[in-house]
Order: structure tokens, then sequence, then C-alpha cells
């Protein structure tokens, strides 16, 4: 089977990480393959913050409801909607920095921070930017386990043709 096909079929969110900071050199690959995400007309209305200040995080889990991966994790990739950018694209940035961490040999796990507000205001984003998703990133712990796979709904039951006939 196509390696890149298993890895998007094998991509899980992981929670524990090392306690080690990521290698430099993992990280700026990671936010190069960001950068090349696709977009809605090329616009590229996104930037990131990094954050891997303790403090930081800590305010920062305070901003969503599930926030311990980015506790747990040596860096947060806090993804910014610029003005006029799409939640839609913002997702496909958070698939791509996703796996592309993984084939790094990265985990990650992406978080929602419900307080949009108190984000804006602990990462001092301009007026008109938002901040509503961040991935949570490291190597994975020993201590989180095997990779469990599975737990997917059959395809027949997501899966309409023409309409949606459920």
């Amino acid at each position: 089977m196509n390696p890149c096909y298993t890895s998007i079929l094998r991509l899980r969110a992981i929670r524990e990480f090392e306690d080690r900071p990521i290698d430099s050199v993992d990280l700026d690959a990671v936010l190069e393959a960001a950068r090349w995400t696709g977009s809605s007309k090329n616009r590229q209305n996104w930037s990131f913050i990094v954050v891997d200040d303790s403090r930081q995080k800590d305010r920062l889990t305070k901003a969503g409801d599930f926030t311990t991966p980015i506790a747990n994790a040596p860096a947060a990739i806090c993804l910014v909607q610029e003005p006029d950018g799409y939640e839609f694209d913002t997702g496909r940035l958070a698939q791509n920095i996703m796996l592309a961490a993984d084939a790094l040999g990265l985990a990650t796990c992406p978080i929602t921070l419900h307080r949009e507000d108190m984000a804006a205001d602990i990462l001092g984003l301009p007026e008109g930017r938002r901040c509503r998703y961040a991935i949570a990133i490291g190597y994975r712990s020993p201590a989180s386990g095997p990779a469990r796979f599975g737990g997917r709904k059959e395809i027949g039951e997501l899966v309409y043709h023409n309409r949606y006939d459920g």
C-alpha cells in the first residue's frame, strides 16, 4: 500500500509527550509544510504562533475546555485566522501540520480554544484576527501506549450518493 495513504489512515491524536524540546529542524520542517498548505484563492490568510514557554502554555490552557495536551506537550502551534480567512482553510492547515509532524516522528493533538477572546488576549492578537485552534506537538511518550486503530463507522454509514437519504 502507498506509504502516504497508510500514514493518513493511521494518524491519531496523541495526548502524552516526552519531556524534551522539539528539535528546531523538525519544528521548522513542520512549519514549512504548513506554509505550503493550499488555501482558497491561494490567499494564505493565516499565521502561526509557536508557544513553547511553560507559563504561556499554562495561560493558553485556560482558553479551552480540553487542553491538557497543550500542558503535556513541549509546544503548541496556534493557528491564527487572519482577516477574511476561512475556517475550512484553517482545518486544512491543521491536518497538514499533523501529517507533516507524523512524517517526521512527532506526535500531535488538535485543540479547540473555546474562549476565543481569551486566546486572542493571551496571544496578543491584533483586532480582526482570531485563534480558535491549536496543535499540541512533541515527541510521543511511551506512556501514551500503543496507537489504537479502529473505532470508525462503517463506510456505508457515512457515504450517500446524489442525496442524503439517511
